[in-house]
């Protein structure tokens, strides 16, 4: 998963937790508020009854029996009742009471603020209550706006963090972009700075630039050194095979001495071959061929197969041309192409077995480019000797029966491949074959 779809998936989930806390935390803060809403509005009511009860006199509201206001829906109640003469004389501070009380018949649940004072000479209470049906709605109205707010206060610090994650990790995805994804050699390698303000993405940024130098520094290295000793070796061993074959020419030498040279000319000639195949690889890594044709794969595979028809008839394998369609490779160099195909077929030949066939198969990408497989009936390879297949001097067959060569068929063909920006990949099961996929871009 990627960092910025981690940083995302942890702020919804830690905003998610938010919201499932407020969920249980907001109800009981809302109904005290709610409650504590409805105290004060008592408390108001009951500041204003006795200011009018001062300003216009307690016999304006009580004639002898108890005064009693309801609101239309019974929400909302004000008594004032006057005690017995027995009654203390003394005011008592206001206390508000949960309480049922009767109206019309009905039971009803009330928030009651109940207050004693004395007026006149004469001892009242005033009572003022409000239905606790009201302060539920209050309440449920409360709990469902803190609510909302919540949510909607989530989601929009879900988007805020998303686009900050995105704006924040953007010079790290150019960095993946631009100079790690696709990069198969330091040469494609791209040394722009990195345009950010964030020290740890520079810091980061010019590590990489570092290693990469160091790395192509290496690659020159390893390649110029191949370059120089393949130069030099062909020298020495092309005077060796000239002294070879002047000592063969000599009349007095004897036949076990002839036999010995012409083993060992044999040995010289696989070293010259090793050497001109290694000279080969160093020139296509240092790009001295040119990629000026348009090549077609079914015009090289024809002159594969020409040049291959004695070894096939001798194994009696069974070659199958199914290219449908042809493909044209636009920008390419045909002798380096006819170099992969005869590798890639020659390797098929070698390791199949007595009487098998090869299939070469060309089809149109599902993403595009173009798709060639060869395909042999051999013995096929072990797993844990994939990763390896192109390595150099690297062999898996030994014995007697193993063919000859120094493991350098398929590293040139993975080397050409990768000149024409072209993927060589290989899929292979024991007892079942082996299949080499050239992808075209």
């Amino acid at each position: 998963m990627r960092l910025e779809a981690k940083l995302a998936l942890f702020n919804a989930l830690s905003k998610l937790l938010l919201v499932l806390l407020g969920a249980v935390v907001i109800p009981p803060i809302v109904s005290r508020v709610a409650v504590a809403h409805t105290d004060q509005r008592l408390r108001e009511k009951q500041a204003e009854v006795v200011q009018l009860i001062h300003r216009s006199g307690i016999s304006t509201f009580v004639q002898g029996e108890a005064y009693a206001d309801y609101n239309l829906l019974k929400q909302e109640y004000i008594t004032l009742t006057p005690l017995p003469a027995t009654a203390d004389t003394v005011a008592h501070s206001p206390r508000i009471f949960n309480e049922p009380r009767q109206v019309d018949n009905e039971i009803e649940d009330f928030r009651i603020l109940s207050e004693q004072f004395a007026e006149g000479g004469r001892s009242y209470r005033l009572e003022i209550g409000s239905s606790l049906a009201t302060v539920e709605l209050l309440t449920g109205t409360l709990r469902r706006m803190a609510l909302w707010v919540l949510v909607i206060g989530a989601l929009l610090t879900i988007v805020t963090d998303a686009a900050f994650a995105h704006y924040l990790l953007r010079p790290l995805r150019q960095l993946i972009v631009r100079k790690l994804r696709g990069v198969h050699h330091p040469s494609a390698f791209s040394y722009a700075p990195l345009d950010t303000d964030t020290t740890d993405f520079r810091r980061l940024d010019n590590s990489l630039n570092e290693m990469m130098r160091k790395i192509q520094s290496a690659f020159e290295k390893e390649r110029e050194f191949m370059s120089n000793v393949s130069h030099e070796l062909l020298t020495p061993v092309s005077i060796l095979q000239s002294r070879f074959e002047n000592m063969l020419q000599d009349p007095e030498l004897s036949h076990t001495h002839s036999l010995k040279i012409v083993d060992s000319q044999k040995t010289l000639y696989r070293l010259r071959n090793t050497v001109r195949t290694l000279l080969l690889i160093a020139n296509i890594e240092n790009e001295q061929y040119l990629r000026d044709e348009a090549v077609s794969v079914a015009a090289v595979l024809a002159d594969v197969t020409n040049e291959l028809d004695d070894r096939l008839a001798q194994r009696e394998l069974r070659l199958l041309e199914d290219l449908r369609p042809d493909y044209v490779v636009p920008q390419a160099n045909r002798t380096l192409l006819f170099t992969l195909l005869f590798n890639l077929i020659s390797n098929a030949i070698k390791y199949n077995r007595w009487g098998g066939s090869i299939t070469v198969e060309g089809r149109p990408g599902p993403l595009g480019g173009y798709l060639l497989r060869v395909t042999d009936t051999g013995p096929g390879i072990a797993a844990e000797h994939l990763p390896h297949l192109f390595d150099r001097f690297r062999r898996f067959q030994a014995g007697a029966s193993a063919p000859e060569g120094y493991g350098l068929g398929l590293p040139i063909a993975k080397t050409i491949a990768e000149f024409h920006k072209s993927e060589l990949t290989v899929e292979s099961e024991v007892g079942q074959g082996t299949t080499f996929t050239l992808r075209f871009p």
